[in-house]
């Protein structure tokens, strides 16, 4: 598969997803969303057990390239409305719908949906170079790709209300402090470290780790009595599946499990 806007390599069970429109610091246009969506679904396949999704050059992702939504002059605006559900909703559908651990490697700057596409990751490694910002209320736009979904679910709504109301740039330091990201990085190891994470991932028991994350997914709208009845039925297929088997076994003989993913 080819790919004009991404860069897409897989190796040892992990999939490499790159932003790659440097230029431009990797900010979306249409092709590249529809692209990014191709790359995550076809990390559904067997062969790839995790992912880790970064840009290239200097910035992760800028969010909206403002050039494809400026109106020429004289013109109206384009309704933004059909552009969000268009482009940005997939990609979110995407990474919170494949049942595989998703690594965001923040290289550089995350703004609007860009910052937004990173939060919705199961893992968050940010450069110590790294900032993140929720950049709508500058050009008078509410934060979009589900960010008013995550953000005040990770930090709270206090935090969530300063962070999207005031604009302010958070680097990765206080963005770990503040629980947002998993961990901060020296910048000449963050691809390295999220690698690495993405390989231990790789080794565990897959089916596992993507019935844990369809049960997160759920408990973001169930009540507990619907969550647990939900956990009895994720339980069952996980306990049907190959790895479960191979975990038992290994317990018992006291030696360390080889996960195949099934």
């Amino acid at each position: 598969m080819s790919f004009q806007f991404i860069d897409l390599q897989i190796a040892e069970a992990v999939a490499i997803i790159t932003l790659n429109r440097p230029d431009v610091l990797n900010s979306f246009n249409e092709g590249m969303s529809v692209e990014l969506v191709q790359a995550l679904d076809s990390a559904s396949d067997a062969s790839v057990r995790s992912v880790v999704l970064t840009g290239a050059g200097r910035a992760f992702c800028a969010g909206q390239d403002l050039s494809e939504v400026v109106p020429a002059p004289g013109e109206e605006p384009p309704p933004l409305g059909p552009i969000v559900e268009r482009c940005y909703n997939p990609v979110i559908r995407a990474i919170r719908g494949l049942e595989k651990p998703v690594i965001a490697a923040v290289n550089g700057v995350a703004a609007g949906a860009g910052a937004n596409m990173a939060l919705a990751c199961d893992f968050v490694i940010a450069s110590e170079k790294a900032s993140f910002i929720q950049s709508f209320c500058h050009v008078g736009l509410i934060p979009d790709s589900g960010g008013t979904f995550f953000l005040p679910r990770i930090v709270g709504l206090a935090r969530a209300t300063e962070l999207m109301m005031l604009g302010e740039k958070v680097r990765a330091d206080r963005a770990y402090e503040m629980g947002m990201i998993y961990r901060v990085a020296p910048a000449e190891k963050l691809l390295d470290e999220a690698t690495s994470l993405a390989e231990r991932l790789a080794s565990m028991p897959t089916r596992g780790l993507g019935l844990t994350k369809r049960g997160l997914n759920a408990s973001f709208v169930n009540s507990l009595d619907a969550q647990l009845e939900f956990e009895i039925g994720l339980q069952d297929e996980a306990g049907r599946t190959e790895d479960y088997n191979e975990g038992v076994n290994a317990f018992l003989q006291k030696r360390d499990p080889t996960f195949t993913g099934r």
